[in-house]
Formats: structure tokens, C-alpha cells, sequence
């Protein structure tokens, strides 16, 4: 008897047939596109005429902006000024067979051009409008400009980053925004499933406040019911020790992590100290924290007296949890990531070749795939408008007022 089952080929087109517009900018909403992007959706970059800022934002080589390469992969590059009543009508045409539309004006820029969700939605029922700002689009909040850094701030992340004695700590990079855009991809996925259902597309209003929140763990349930605040600790937890980072002999750096007691009992196997493990408060990784002076003091001098490779072989042979400190150039020689394929090359029309972050997931059977970098300013304006009407005429005459 033959199976009837068909044999699995593998292809990077899990969301092939999707179509997004992007019309966001600096950083959630357009990284959310990116990654539906990078798994096969047909996704139009619409960036004002004068140039995307993320095109000027971070390092350069030769004026070519390196975070655009990363950030607008996989995406068709167009210009258009959706300010203007022309702008506004070519949008609209665009609309008709899109999707998904990702954006992050002010709450109202939308609806102040004629192009709300009532209106939109008019043209194409079942369109997806994500809705990406700072603050939602409702409460007291909603008209403020909005940055990843005031969500860093007000999710109650700073507040518990840093050094007990020091100030609230932000992040050196975009982290609200990046669990923002996780969010917002999940979330249109979300509501693209509805779909199939309903028939009908919706509005995602995403606040940019709100995911780092969630990612923070039980804060808000233990102050509600017990009415503690999380503090400041530094590297180390509240919840298990020995847990910091160490120097080690050539100056570099390990992080240990002793979440399960069988680990933590390894640790101090390793290091030389077995005897912390009979005290009775080391079965609980609570008293374990309340103990960090001691147990980071013997775990840290034991790594001290050794090189950083020393260390890992020697935890790794105990099956205890230790990492290196990497900075990036580690991460290109890793062997891990080597392996995962973490990082990928592609050929860019400016510059070469370049290598950035892979897809940030592996599906068995449609993977995703980096196809090209973020393309030159208006690069596919003629091949996608052509696509909706608009000749070579009157791509000349929108160009002459501006509006491409």
C-alpha cells in the first residue's frame, strides 16, 4: 500500500499571497513587516519621497545607511507622499487588493488625510489596519509622540534594571520596540486568522507600553496581591543565586545561571564549596538569592583563577549552566550560531555583500529566507504603481509635484 501523503518539500512561502503595505517607521511597525517578510508576504515599502529616516539613522558605509539594509529586507521600496490628495488616491488604489496595512502616525493622521479605517475599509472589508504608536489610540496619552525609550521607561523595566545603588538603567537598543514587533506580527497573523472566519479585517491597536510589560513576568500580580516592587539587583536575581556574571582570568567575561537546584548544586561541586549545600538554606533558590554575597564570592574567585575557555569546558564537563559574554564579533565565530545559520549573507545592489540577522525561526517545512536587503529609495516605484495604472507619464507628472 502506498502512502497517500505527499512528500514535504521545503520553500521559504508560508505567507505567499499576503500582501502589506508599510508605511511606518522608526522601528516596531516596520520591523513587524520585515517579519512577514521574511516568510514569504508581499510587502511594499511606502517611504515619503525625501528618503525613510532610518535611512540616516545608526552607521553608514559609503552613505548607505546599514540598519535600512536590516530593516527594509525582503520588502519592495517605493516612494510615495501620502500628505498630498494625490498621494492619498494612488493609496488608495493600493489599498483595494492589500491585506495588511502597518502604520504608526499620530492618532487622527490617518483619518486627517481621508484614510482612517472607516474609509479604508469602505474600499477593502477585509483589510487588516495595524495600528503601531506609543500609546494606543485612546486614554489621555494617545496624542503624545511616543518612543521605544518611554515604553522602556514606563513598563516598569527601567525601574528594575541596574545596580541596587544606581539609577534606572535604559537598554543601549530599540527592546520595546523589538517586543513590539514580535507583538504586532503575532497579532496580525491573529487577526488574519479571524478572517477566514469572519471575512472581515479589523483594526490591531498596538501601544507600544504594553508588550514589554507582559514580558516582564508576575510584577503586576505580586504587587496586587502582595504589594511588593521588584528592585534593582544588578546581574543578580531574587529568586535563585549563585546567578551573575564573572571575570575570568584572560578578562573575559562568563554569565552563570542556577535556576534548578540540581544545578546550583553542581556549581558548588565545581567550584570547590559542596559544603554551602548541606546549609538549609540553600534548597531554596529565594534563600539561595538572600546568600549571593557568599555564593558569588566562592564561585567568582574559583572562575577568576581561570581563562574564559577553562571555565566553559570545565562547567559544561559538570553539566552546569554557564555562557560567554559575547559582543557580535564572537557571535560571527560562534559554532552555535554557525550551525543554527543565525547570521546570513546576501548580495546588495550598494554595497556587496552583507551580512546581518537570519529569520529568527526555523519552520520544518517553509523556513523563510533573506531574499536582498533594504533596496535603493524608490527602487520598485515604477514596477508596483505600473501594477495599479499608473504609466510612465503619470509616474513623471507625480514625480515633478513631489508626490513620488
Amino acid at each position: 500500500m502506498t502512502d497517500p501523503t505527499p512528500p514535504r518539500t521545503a520553500d521559504s512561502t508560508a505567507l505567499e499571497g499576503i500582501k502589506v503595505l508599510d508605511i511606518a517607521t522608526l522601528f516596531a511597525g516596520p520591523l513587524a513587516a520585515t517579519l512577514l517578510a521574511d516568510y514569504g508576504a508581499d510587502v511594499t515599502k511606502l517611504e515619503h519621497p525625501k528618503g525613510d529616516p532610518v535611512r540616516s539613522h545608526g552607521a553608514s558605509k559609503d552613505g548607505v545607511g546599514l540598519w535600512w539594509k536590516m530593516l527594509s529586507r525582503n520588502k519592495k521600496a517605493i516612494t510615495l507622499y501620502l500628505g498630498s490628495p494625490e498621494g492619498q488616491d494612488v493609496f488608495r488604489r493600493m489599498v483595494a487588493d492589500a491585506d495588511v496595512v502597518i502604520e504608526n502616525f499620530r492618532p487622527g493622521t490617518l483619518e486627517r488625510w481621508g484614510l482612517g479605517y472607516e474609509e479604508l475599509s469602505a474600499i477593502n472589508p477585509g483589510l487588516v489596519l495595524a495600528r503601531v504608536t506609543g500609546f494606543g489610540q485612546h486614554g489621555p496619552y494617545a496624542s503624545r509622540p511616543g518612543f521605544g525609550t518611554l515604553a522602556e521607561a514606563m513598563s516598569g523595566f527601567a525601574a528594575i534594571t541596574g545596580e541596587p545603588d544606581g539609577p534606572p538603567t535604559l537598554p543601549p537598543f530599540g527592546l520595546a520596540d523589538g517586543v513590539s514587533a514580535l507583538t504586532t506580527a503575532f497579532g496580525i497573523m491573529t487577526a488574519l486568522r479571524a478572517r477566514e472566519r469572519t471575512g472581515h479585517g479589523q483594526v490591531l491597536d498596538l501601544a507600544i507600553i504594553e508588550p514589554l510589560l507582559t514580558v516582564l513576568g508576575p510584577q503586576a500580580i505580586t504587587y496586587d496581591q502582595l504589594g511588593e516592587l521588584q528592585q534593582r539587583t544588578g546581574n543578580r536575581s531574587a529568586n535563585n543565586a549563585p546567578r551573575n556574571t564573572y571575570r575570568t582570568k584572560d578578562g573575559r567575561w562568563v554569565a552563570v545561571s542556577t535556576s534548578a537546584q540540581s544545578v546550583a548544586e553542581r556549581v558548588m561541586h565545581l567550584v570547590g564549596h559542596p559544603e554551602y549545600i548541606d546549609e538549609p538554606w540553600f534548597a531554596s533558590g529565594a534563600e539561595r538569592a538572600r546568600h549571593a554575597d557568599e555564593l558569588d564570592a566562592a564561585v567568582g574567585a574559583w572562575i577568576a583563577r581561570r581563562s574564559r575557555a577553562e571555565v566553559t569546558a570545565a562547567f559544561e564537563e559538570a553539566q552546569a549552566a554557564v555562557a560567554p559574554v559575547y559582543d557580535v564579533s564572537d557571535i560571527f565565530e560562534d559554532p552555535q550560531f554557525r550551525a543554527l545559520g543565525t547570521l546570513t549573507t546576501v548580495d546588495d545592489e550598494e554595497l556587496g555583500p552583507v551580512t546581518f540577522q537570519n529569520v529568527p525561526f526555523r519552520l520544518s517545512d517553509t523556513p523563510g529566507e533573506v531574499r536582498w536587503p533594504g533596496p535603493r529609495k524608490g527602487r520598485d516605484t515604477a514596477e508596483v504603481l505600473g501594477a495599479y495604472g499608473i504609466d510612465a507619464d503619470e509616474l513623471a507628472r507625480l514625480a515633478q509635484r513631489g508626490v513620488v
